[in-house]
This record gives structure tokens, sequence and C-alpha cells, in this order.
């Protein structure tokens, strides 16, 4: 079919990925490996690989690789809290990656700085109004506007909020939202509000070119919208990092423990750093237990509300085809509206 309509529409997002289609995959921890963004990027789509805590000469043969599998633009996702971060800022700088999305927590001003003097393009996550305005502030070529409704570390605004408080107003550079989107209708109508594009994770770490387990993913094709919870904070006491994933064994255990600390808090029989660092240590490495070892019990299955939207595994270029139609389709039946 034509696209004549969405290609109108997504050319802003479209010229600054230098993609064919302004569908970002958003990049997961364990999942988005060189295989999986070379599909998206061979499909019309953009993809990034997660740095996350990768060893700095791993995540070099990785981008090496993802090179060899695509002449399509990718990017680099970095997260700026991993103990790793400054290596992977120098190895950005030496290897000179096209697309840097700075994800995790907020990066400084100096560091945006220097990802834009490689000759880098910037994206930056805005999870609140003043996060937007700061990244702005700070010089980043493009914002990703995440939802609270995503999967993974997330923040507590929701992505309809977002847009009436950022999106609405800011026209100088490419908004991406992210969030809760997994149809090609949604698509469409973020486009018709001004969004230069849009990012799924979700629908993608379900793909067939997709390396989690078949277990992990069954959990998501099984699950629905009201599964994916966002980890709860019990006591100030006791910060935790918002994370949103799929209810299971783990999610219960980890309410147990906060309750279990606040009680030994206010009997003074445990330190609040000793039960600070008992809350940072019961997710450690339950991220790659879902992912890679199939533990849907106990591991930590990220997803997001849109879950709810996942009935079977596709291909990465069924998902972006669909999701072109169903645009396309939308946008269609909108003209047709307004000129009936």
């Amino acid at each position: 079919m034509t696209t004549e309509l969405l290609n109108r529409f997504s050319k802003i997002g479209s010229r600054f990925l230098g993609v064919k289609y302004p569908i970002i995959c958003g990049a997961m921890t364990w999942v988005s490996d060189p295989s999986l963004v070379a599909a998206v990027s061979n499909a019309g789509g953009f993809a990034s690989l997660a740095g996350g805590n990768t060893p700095p000469k791993i995540l070099e043969q990785q981008i090496l690789e993802t090179e060899n599998l695509t002449d399509k633009p990718f990017g680099l996702n970095v997260i700026t809290i991993a103990p790793v971060y400054r290596d992977h800022l120098a190895l950005i700088r030496n290897l000179k990656v096209p697309y840097v999305i700075f994800a995790g927590s907020f990066p400084r001003r100096s560091e945006v700085e220097l990802v834009k003097q490689t000759g880098a393009k910037v994206l930056c996550f805005a999870s609140t109004k003043s996060i937007a305005n700061r990244m702005l502030d700070y010089g980043a070529d493009a914002l990703i506007l995440e939802g609270m409704e995503a999967g993974g570390h997330v923040g507590h605004v929701t992505l309809i909020t977002l847009l009436q408080e950022v999106l609405f107003k800011v026209s100088d550079i490419p908004v991406f939202v992210a969030g809760g989107i997994g149809t090609g209708r949604m698509f469409a109508h973020m486009l018709l509000m001004g969004a230069a594009g849009v990012q799924l994770g979700t629908r993608f770490a379900v793909a067939k070119e997709s390396n989690a387990h078949p277990s992990f993913k069954k959990a998501f094709i099984k699950a629905r919208a009201r599964d994916a919870v966002s980890t709860p904070q019990f006591d100030s006491r006791l910060p935790v990092v918002a994370v949103r994933a799929l209810r299971n064994k783990s999610t219960a255990d980890f309410g147990k423990l906060q309750l279990d600390l606040i009680g030994k808090l206010d009997r003074n029989e445990i330190t609040r750093e000793e039960a600070q660092k008992q809350v940072e240590e019961f997710w450690i490495g339950r991220l790659r237990d879902a992912v890679v070892d199939g533990d849907i019990s106990f591991g930590s299955l990220m997803a997001g509300q849109s879950v709810g939207l996942v009935d079977r595994e596709m291909s990465v270029a069924e998902i972006i085809d669909e999701l072109i139609a169903e645009a396309e389709t939308e946008l269609q039946r909108v003209q047709e509206s307004f000129v009936g």
C-alpha cells in the first residue's frame, strides 16, 4: 500500500533518524543485541544497542557487528548510572557513533556537549516537564518523552500529561514519544499531535529476532495490561527506583522485604544504610534471570502496559509493516472524516 499521508506527517522524525519510518525500538538490556538492532534498521525503523553495564570491549564488538549486519542508521543507548558509563563515553569518542541516547538518569551538560563534539546526534529521555526543559537547555538534539506506562525504569507522569506539558509546547527540535504505545493507529494519532515518531519496546521484546527466552516471550503474550506493575516505595527511608514489570513471585517478595526492613528500622535493629543496601541488591541479576534463563517466577519481567496488546510472536518486519499499514489506514480515515 502507499503511505503518502504517513510520509507527510512523519518526515521530520524520518529525516532526523535517517530512516524510512520514525519507529524506534527502545533499547532493552539483554535483548537489544546486534541481531535485533540490525533487523529493526533493515526493516525501515530505528534501534539502539543497549549499553547497560556491558564491558567496553564487548560493546565495541557489538557496534562493529551491527555495522556488518546493516548499512542503515542505528544508535547506542548509554546508562548514566552504570559503573562503566565513563568508559562508554570514551568509546563513543573513539568510534564516533552517529546517534547516542542517554538513559538511566540524566546526563550533565558537559557530557551532552562531549558527545555532540564527536558529530553524534543526542537524544535524551524526559519523564517530567522540568527534565525536558533541562535537556533542551543542555543542547539535546531530540527528546524522547516517556510516560510511566512504559516498561523498565519509569517516572511518575503519564504520557497523556507529558504530551500536553511538553509536546504541545516544543517545536524547535524533534520530540518522540514512548509509553503504552503498541499499535499503528496510536502511532498515527501521536503524529497528528505533533510527535516526530514513537518508541516501542514491549512488542519488539517478543519479536522472532529477539533473543529473549521462549518462557519470557510466552509470559508477555499471556499477560494483560494490568499485570505490568510499577515497584512501590513503602517508606521514604527506603528509596525505590520505580521499575515496571510483570507481577510475579519476586514482586510479592520485594514488598515483603520492604515491610520487614521497615519493621527493623522502627525497632532500631538495622541502620538505614544497611536497609537501603538490601533494597538495592534485591533486583541485581533478576533481569538476566528472566531474559536469558527464562525464570519467569523470580526474574524481572520488565514490560510496559502495552503488553496487553501483544498476542503473538511476529518478525520485526511483520511488526513494522503492521504498524505502518494501521497508521496509514487511520490517517486516511481521519482525512476522509474531514472531507466528508
